[in-house]
């Protein structure tokens, strides 16, 4: 009973707290920046002057709950040290506080009266993925399980934090890169983090109930930013949003040990977001010998935008459905899988 009420309270102090900072943005002047559109982006110049950076609002809302939730109201305990490996509690509150860290670097970018240097970023955005890989490995293990079957292996510690880092970053940059149509990135976070979270209790690989908590935290959070985000947009979440949701799914799979299923629930981000960062890179890389997708203006949004005129709401709802169809899918295989015992777990 007492977790069902933490689960209410939760969803409704996010979704209320969020919804009255968002409408009325207290302290926009001196918090949050103006879009200065994007030299390439298609459609662009419609968000030129609106208030951005207000992931600011939204991360600072979600990691404020889901820390009174985790850690104040009855929270679980492990019995070890606060830096003991395998202290998931404290693991936990230490990758909270990257996502936090993750926020700032892109808040401070968004408010800055110049772009701040992709290298610059890049580096942050690295220097954040170290730190977590390492929360990751030090408290939560290197155990890994494959959530449609529940069976699970271990892997060198040298190399799941190699891989970690891998994960952190590539969520990071193709989640940013998906922030380009009104609504996309915040949906198809919800779908990913609300996706992680059935897996892994369909699994069971949920290492306590916390992760419940800060879905419960999460989602109204996001679903009160995507109110005023729908198309046509009143305000964006900048780099302090979208850096930082990057950051917390991969962080948040990781968690929940099934770090594998980025294949699934961040498919949407690497084809839409992920192909236009493999594009520059690999064309940076060749000075511009070799250009991937060369038919294809990226990220997808814009080729759907541009080449085939697409209108945003359309875009959205063709990503965005796409992405419920692909996690269904997979949630309903899992499922099969489970009750009917047709794979043997190990």
């Amino acid at each position: 009973m007492l977790f069902t009420c933490k689960l209410v309270i939760g969803c409704l102090v996010s979704f209320a707290i969020t919804f009255i900072l968002l409408k009325f943005l207290p302290g926009e002047m001196v918090l949050l920046g103006h879009d200065r559109g994007r030299k390439f982006a298609q459609g662009a110049e419609v968000n030129i002057g609106k208030p951005t950076g207000v992931g600011f609002y939204f991360i600072l809302v979600f990691l404020l709950v889901s820390a009174v939730l985790c850690f104040v109201i009855a929270p679980e305990t492990t019995g070890k040290g606060i830096f003991e490996s395998g202290n998931t509690i404290s693991g936990l509150g230490f990758g909270l506080l990257a996502v936090l860290a993750e926020m700032v670097t892109g808040w401070l970018d968004d408010r800055s009266k110049d772009p701040w240097n992709e290298y610059i970023k890049g580096a942050l955005d690295f220097v954040v993925s170290l730190v977590g890989a390492f929360i990751c490995v030090h408290f939560f293990g290197t155990r890994v399980y494959i959530a449609v079957t529940g069976s699970y292996f271990d892997i060198n510690p040298v190399l799941y934090y190699i891989l970690a880092v891998i994960l952190l970053v590539v969520s990071i940059n193709a989640t940013n890169a998906t922030d380009g149509i009104d609504g996309l990135s915040g949906s198809l976070s919800v779908i990913a983090v609300v996706t992680t979270f059935i897996a892994g209790a369909l699994a069971g690989t949920l290492p306590d109930a916390n992760p419940a908590l800060i879905t419960a935290s999460f989602v109204p959070a996001l679903i009160a930013y995507l109110i005023f985000n729908f198309n046509p947009s009143k305000m964006l979440m900048g780099d302090a949003g979208s850096r930082s949701l990057g950051f917390f799914i991969a962080f948040f799979l990781i968690y929940c040990r099934i770090p594998f299923l980025y294949l699934i629930v961040g498919l949407p981000f690497l084809c839409d977001g992920g192909i236009s960062i493999l594009k520059i890179t690999v064309g940076r890389l060749t000075k511009k010998k070799i250009i991937l997708f060369k038919s294809i203006t990226t990220p997808l949004h814009d080729e759907l935008r541009k080449n085939r005129k697409f209108s945003v709401k359309r875009v959205w709802l063709t990503l965005v459905l796409a992405a419920l169809i692909v996690n269904f899918l997979y949630l309903m295989i899992s499922f099969i899988i489970r009750v009917t015992g047709v794979i043997q777990l190990g």
